[in-house]
């Protein structure tokens, strides 16, 4: 039975795909930061629940360390995250290096710890989600892309080194998901000075608009495919949304892309 070590599981995606390879059947290990306000996966079989705060290295020492006393681990996902969104001379350097801390120092240390166990067993996979935002630029999302670009360069990087191990890495890549991302998972700056563009950026969340983004469910769907199906494939991109704006990117040029959204936000 494969175990999978899965970060920022208490909703969401994290939780989607924790119950998804448990029912798959696998183990799971499903660490948050708070694990004591979690009812739902403790009533799950080969579950094991550990805390984790990604942005604490002794945290991630801690519970690397747990989840190794007692399986040996065949995937890591590197979920946990959130979005910092506004013009960047509305961000406080706490918020800035909460993003940075959260999204990618967090995901850089839970690999590091992970990398020798997998390169003694001889195999080994990272799942690392990223966004359809680390593939390219959009307006009042200056923070949280860089993380997302950071976490897609690094895992491309991250890939060649591995290789020689036979340990896979790759990336997830999602559109918009239906979950609470848009108000648990979101910190917001604003400034009055780009009222009209956080206007026109915030109808891109409307209801009506994030009823038509992918499930959580949707997105695990492609986290289990990228674990099984034994591709050499890096990046999966998810989502109808997503997709499209990456094949405009790869068809058009990222320059053409560029002006295209420079122009729908322009006021």
């Amino acid at each position: 039975m494969k175990t999978i070590f899965i970060t920022g599981a208490s909703t969401g995606l994290g939780k989607a795909v924790a119950k998804l390879f448990h029912t798959n059947g696998w183990n799971v290990i499903a660490t948050m930061r708070n694990p004591e306000k979690e009812n739902e996966l403790t009533q799950l079989k080969n579950l094991t629940l550990l805390k984790l705060d990604v942005t604490d290295p002794l945290q991630i020492k801690t519970a690397v360390n747990q989840a190794l006393e007692t399986h040996s681990i065949d995937l890591v996902l590197n979920n946990a995250g959130y979005g910092l969104l506004g013009p960047l001379e509305a961000f406080t350097d706490e918020q800035m290096t909460r993003q940075i801390d959260t999204n990618l120092l967090g995901t850089i240390r839970v690999t590091q710890a992970f990398i020798p166990h997998f390169r003694e067993k001889g195999s080994g996979m990272f799942i690392n989600i990223s966004s359809m935002f680390g593939l390219l630029g959009y307006p009042i999302c200056s923070l949280y892309n860089a993380t997302k670009w950071g976490l897609e360069g690094f895992s491309e990087c991250l890939a060649y080194d591995l290789a020689h191990f036979n340990i896979k890495v790759k990336t997830i890549a999602p559109g918009g998901i239906q979950t609470d991302f848009a108000s648990r998972s979101l910190d917001m700056a604003l400034h009055p000075a780009y009222q009209k563009l956080v206007e026109k950026v915030s109808e891109g969340y409307s209801a009506e608009k994030l009823s038509l983004y992918s499930t959580a469910e949707q997105v695990a769907d492609i986290v289990y495919t990228a674990a099984t199906d034994n591709k050499d494939q890096l990046r999966y991109i998810a989502g109808h949304d997503a997709i499209a704006l990456y094949t405009e990117r790869l068809e058009n040029g990222p320059e053409a892309q560029y002006h295209r959204i420079q122009a729908q936000f322009a006021y």
